[in-house]
């Protein structure tokens, strides 16, 4: 998941899904995952944002 963000940080939850052959719903849930170990932050709207990838001290920026 974070592959395919880190190349298109305007993907959306559908496309994701779509690419990984799982629901939605299942990308929701590992986004906010995602969010809350610091691997990922939203920058912006839901619709006009950006999302941006942490891969280095992310404890530093929960």
């Amino acid at each position: 998941m974070l592959q395919f963000i880190s190349e298109n940080k305007y993907i959306s939850a559908q496309e994701l899904a779509t690419l990984l052959g799982i629901s939605s719903h299942a990308v929701e849930k590992q986004i906010a995952n995602l969010k809350d170990k610091g691997f990922l932050k939203r920058i912006g709207t839901d619709k006009g944002g950006y999302w941006e990838v942490n891969l280095e001290n992310r404890e530093l920026n929960s």
